[in-house]
């Protein structure tokens, strides 16, 4: 990207922030979104961010990027990849953007072992609620915004630049796929894989799971390699989640791929979900162009129903009563993973279940790049516990409508998840009380952030985003 294009893009963004009316909601200009929640039209322009999509710099000795705030991560990959190098974490979809998995916390497969995405960044521009531009690091004057922008969504400022920390990665990823034919065991096990990043005598570098039913589920362990050999390609008409099942519960089925095709595993087909477009159809998949195969197309259809409602249109004729989208990612402590699973299988319809767990980054990483010291943790505004495993498990479907309780199924999937200590992400919609919700998303501490950084009420409020939904 270079400098001087990321500074226009800068100066385009100050821009549009001075022509937003002073009463009016800054939000952003962004055709397209990650985010599950509905919420209401902006009737005033947003913030121009069509110039802070790109990488500016990459520095492989240090193995640190300077990178625009929305840029995607499939540019970023796109520009580290050829160094050899890759972010700690990469979201499993490829128009996810940096900015958006560090306010809104991603997740994926190095999870257990390198935290979260906010948890590899050096230092962050932010623009703030009253459109000044500051720069935060874990030790600056800005330190409060530091550690309180991850889980914030916007709502504290919007990232403008960030520097992170990147790892070195070979060409490939050896692939283990473990069945389990009960819950327990595939907890147990990934308890010890989490600690120990080992299995069998050999090193795990990536881990996650999937949940087809109560007695059919497995953990997929990635290990990185520059060992030459066959690959596999899902990306045509193989479908990689459908590529983990096996028999065997005595001994692991092995695939390899890509570092590249690894990474994206997940988008080609939006882990499974593309199946409700007909895509995993063999007749449809022969003539879908490959190119449609990903993530951002499966968005835009997703927005057409949205839009039109669609599916409900089609259950109406059917006879069949509306939806309630369920389309959430949730915490809890690994040793809770089966207990959730369960409540999970036996009350929601919905499979398969996606798991990946997580640990917060150790303080003192040994490669030099974690900045967090230990009497900063934990983020405050999604307090995990440093030390502590804990599971993300992920469903993302639809149930028929609970006549007279608009969000039903999401409010029992709530409850359960507090009871067990856990959290749930606020990408998708919530309903959480204004007391529920202070006490698992920082309360008061957010509250001193909005003041200190949003004094003008500029921006939306996480309560009024998240479960609001204005």
């Amino acid at each position: 990207m270079g400098t001087r294009a990321f500074e226009q893009g800068v100066e385009r963004l100050l821009s549009s922030y001075r022509a937003i009316p002073p009463h009016a909601t800054v939000r952003l200009a962004k055709k397209t979104s990650n985010l599950f929640r509905k919420r209401a039209a902006n009737p005033h322009p947003g913030l121009d961010v069509s110039g802070l999509g790109r990488v500016i710099s990459v520095d492989p000795e240090a193995k640190t990027a300077d990178v625009a705030g929305m840029c995607t991560y499939e540019n970023l990959v796109a520009a580290t990849l050829p160094y050899g190098l890759a972010p700690t974490v990469v979201p499993q979809l490829k128009t996810i953007t940096l900015g958006g998995a560090v306010t809104g916390l991603g997740i994926e497969s190095t999870s257990f072992r390198a935290g979260l995405p906010h948890e590899a960044v050096l230092e962050i521009d932010i623009l703030t609620g009253d459109g000044e531009i500051v720069t935060a690091t874990p030790t600056n004057e800005y330190a409060d915004l530091f550690f309180g922008f991850p889980n914030s969504y916007g709502t504290l400022g919007y990232s403008v630049r960030l520097k992170i920390a990147l790892e070195a990665v070979p060409p490939f990823v050896a692939l283990r796929h473990i069945r389990f034919d009960d819950l327990a065991t595939l907890q147990s096990t990934m308890a010890r894989i989490a600690e120990d990043a080992t299995y069998d005598g050999e090193r795990v570098d990536y881990l996650d799971g999937v949940v087809f039913t109560a007695n059919e589920s497995y953990l997929t362990l990635g290990r990185q390699t520059d060992e030459t050999g066959p690959v596999s390609d899902y990306t045509g008409m193989d479908i990689f989640y459908r590529s983990i099942q096996h028999d065997a519960a005595s001994s692991p089925k092995r695939d390899r791929l890509t570092i590249h095709d690894y990474l994206w595993r997940w988008d080609t087909d939006w882990f499974w979900c593309s199946r409700a477009f007909g895509a995993q159809n063999p007749r449809i998949r022969r003539w879908w162009p490959k190119r449609l195969l990903r993530s951002s197309f499966y968005w835009k259809l997703i927005g057409y129903d949205h839009r039109y409602d669609i599916a409900d249109r089609l259950n109406k004729r059917k006879g069949l009563p509306a939806n309630e989208r369920v389309v959430q990612d949730i915490e809890v402590p690994i040793e809770n993973t089966t207990a959730y699973l369960e409540w999970f299988l036996e009350n929601v319809p919905i499979e398969p279940i996606w798991l990946c767990p997580l640990r917060l980054r150790e303080p003192a990483a040994t490669d030099g790049t974690s900045t967090i010291s230990s009497a900063r943790r934990p983020w405050p505004l999604y307090p995990l516990e440093p030390h502590r495993t804990y599971v993300n498990v992920g469903f993302w479907s639809a149930v028929p409508v609970t006549p007279g309780d608009p969000g039903h199924t999401n409010k029992l999937i709530e409850r359960r998840v507090a009871e067990l200590d856990g959290h749930k992400s606020l990408y998708s919609e919530s309903f959480y009380t204004p007391e529920e919700f202070d006490d698992l998303y920082g309360g008061e501490t957010y509250r001193l952030l909005k003041k200190r950084y949003d004094p003008k009420g500029r921006l939306l409020d996480l309560y009024s985003k998240a479960v609001k939904r204005q």
